[in-house]
C-alpha cells in the first residue's frame, strides 16, 4: 500500500476509504523512527495515543461514511512545544512547566476537528527567544540538508519534520521570523498569518501581538487547507480579523491574476545587505515570477524602523510568559535575563510601543505603493552553524541573533502576512524568499506559492 506524502492526498484517500488513518499514522511513525535520531526534531512522539486516535477516526468513517471525515482526515501533524495538547506538558522548550495541559489550545482543537492526528511535539529553544534550533533541555535540532548547519528557529523541529517528510504538516509560531527563518533554512513553506487571523486561545495574545501561530508544509495546497482549518477567532482573543472573503483552498486552485511585485533592493536593517549566494537565488525567483507574467520591479524601499517597538514588546512579552510558567526558577539563565528586562518596562511604555507598532504598520502599507506584494530575502545569509549560540551569554546570543531576524521581525511589528518560499539551492543549502501581502491577503501569497510549485 502506497501512502501519500501530502496532506491533501492523505485526507482524500482516508475519506474515500482507500487507506486507513491507522496506516497513514503508522507510516509517519516509521519515518520518524528512521529519520529523527540523527536530527532531533521531535521531543515527544505520541505513538500509542496517535494510533488510538487514528483507530477512532477509522471507526467514525466506517460508521458514518465519508461525511464524517474532515479536510485533514488521517493527516499526521506535529506541533511545536508551545502548543497545548491535552495530556501533554507544554514545555515551551524548557523546564518551566511540569504538569500536563488540561485541554487543547484552540488551534489543536480545530486541527483535530478536521481529522488531523497529532503524532508528536517538536523542538525549540526555550520560549522561542532565539532564531536557532538549540535547546538546553531537549538538545539541539539539526538541519537535514547539512547537520552541521542550523535549521533556523525558533520553529526548528517543525521545519525539520516537514523537510524530511516525517509529516506533511507541522505547526509553529512566529514572533520575529520563527516560522519563516526555519522554512528558509530547511527549504519548505512557512507562513506567518496576518495578526488576528489565527486564534491564540487560551491566551489572549502572545508577546503583545508580535507572535502568532502558523504552519509549515511542503506544498501551497496543504498550507491552504491548514489555513482554512485554523483561521478564526475565539472570545478571548485580543487581536481579531474578519473572515477571508474566499476559502484559501479556492485561492490555490486557480492561477492568480497578474500581480505587481516590488522586489526590495535594500534590506530592512540600514547598512545590511544580502550575501551573493542569497541575492542570486532571490533574483532567480524574481525571474521565474516574471516568466509567470507577473510585473516584478526592483526599487529601494523606505522601510519604517521597527526596532524600538519590537524590543519593547519582545521583552515585555518574555516577562509575561515567565510569570505564567509553573517553575520560573527552572528557566535558563538567558531566559531569566530577558524576563527581568521585561519586568523593568512600565505599562505606559508598552502602550506607547503598541502605538509605535501601528505607525510601523502604516509605513509598511505605504511601502507597497501600487504593488500587490513585497519581495525580499528571508535570511541575508546561508544558515549558520548548528551550535553557534552554545555557551554564549545573553548579550552575545542577542547580538548573534540580530542579523538573522533583520528582514523578518518588521512584519511581526506591523502584523502583515509574510510567507517564505523556497528560491533554490546555494552551496547545497536552501535559500528562502519572503513574499509579503497587505493585511488579510494570505490568499495572494498562497496562490503565488502554488503557481511556483507547479511551474
Amino acid at each position: 500500500m502506497t501512502i501519500p506524502r501530502n496532506a491533501v492526498d492523505i485526507a482524500r484517500a482516508v475519506s474515500a476509504g482507500s487507506i486507513t488513518a491507522r496506516a497513514t499514522i503508522q507510516a509517519a511513525l516509521e519515518r520518524i523512527d528512521a529519520l529523527d535520531p540523527n536530527l532531533n526534531a521531535f521531543t515527544v512522539v505520541r505513538r500509542e495515543a496517535a494510533l488510538r486516535e487514528a483507530d477512532a477516526l477509522d471507526r467514525r468513517i466506517a460508521a458514518a461514511g465519508p461525511g464524517a471525515a474532515g479536510p485533514l482526515a488521517g493527516v499526521p501533524v506535529a506541533v511545536k512545544e508551545e502548543y497545548d495538547v491535552a495530556g501533554e506538558v507544554t514545555t515551551l522548550g524548557g523546564r518551566g512547566n511540569s504538569s500536563p495541559a488540561r485541554a487543547d489550545c484552540a488551534v489543536v482543537g480545530r486541527l483535530r476537528q478536521a481529522g488531523a492526528i497529532i503524532v508528536g511535539r517538536t523542538n525549540m529553544p526555550e520560549f522561542g527567544q532565539f532564531p536557532v534550533g538549540e535547546s538546553a533541555h531537549h538538545d539541539d535540532c539539526l538541519n537535514p540538508w547539512d547537520p552541521a548547519r542550523s535549521p533556523g528557529g525558533s520553529s526548528a523541529g517543525s521545519a525539520v519534520a516537514v523537510a524530511t517528510g516525517a509529516v506533511p504538516v507541522a505547526m509553529g509560531s512566529d514572533g520575529g521570523g520563527s516560522l519563516r527563518i526555519p522554512a528558509s533554512a530547511c527549504g519548505v513553506l512557512g507562513l506567518k498569518p496576518t495578526r488576528g487571523r489565527v486564534s491564540s486561545a487560551p491566551s489572549a495574545d502572545h508577546w503583545f501581538g508580535l507572535a502568532g501561530f502558523g504552519a509549515l508544509t511542503r506544498t501551497a495546497h496543504d498550507l491552504a487547507v491548514v489555513m482554512d482549518v485554523i483561521s478564526g477567532n475565539e472570545p478571548v482573543d485580543r487581536w481579531r480579523l474578519d473572515a477571508p472573503t474566499r476559502r484559501f483552498v479556492d485561492a490555490v486552485d486557480a492561477p492568480p491574476p497578474r500581480l505587481r511585485i516590488l522586489l526590495a533592493a535594500n534590506a530592512v536593517m540600514p547598512g545590511a545587505c544580502s550575501t551573493p549566494p542569497v541575492a542570486q537565488a532571490v533574483d532567480g525567483l524574481a525571474a521565474r515570477l516574471r516568466k509567470l507574467n507577473h510585473d516584478v520591479r526592483t526599487a529601494r524601499v523606505a522601510w519604517p524602523v521597527p526596532t524600538a517597538p519590537f524590543l519593547t514588546l519582545y521583552f515585555a512579552g518574555m516577562h509575561v510568559e515567565a510569570q505564567q510558567v509553573e517553575h520560573p526558577d527552572r528557566l535558563e539563565s538567558r531566559t531569566r535575563t530577558s524576563a527581568r528586562l521585561g519586568a523593568l518596562i512600565p505599562q505606559p511604555v508598552v502602550r506607547a510601543a503598541l502605538r509605535q507598532a501601528k505607525r510601523v504598520r502604516d509605513g509598511v502599507e505605504a511601502a507597497f505603493g501600487s504593488a500587490d506584494l513585497l519581495m525580499l530575502p528571508t535570511l541575508l545569509d546561508l544558515p549558520g552553524g548548528a551550535q553557534d549560540l552554545r555557551g554564549r551569554g545573553w548579550t552575545a546570543a542577542m547580538l548573534a541573533s540580530t542579523p538573522v531576524v533583520s528582514n523578518t521581525a518588521i512584519f511581526n511589528v506591523s502584523g502583515h502576512p509574510a510567507l517564505s518560499v523556497p528560491a533554490g539551492l546555494s552551496q547545497g543549502l536552501p535559500v528562502g524568499t519572503q513574499l509579503v501581502a497587505r493585511t488579510g491577503r494570505e490568499d495572494l501569497l498562497l496562490a503565488v506559492a502554488a503557481q511556483l510549485h507547479t511551474h
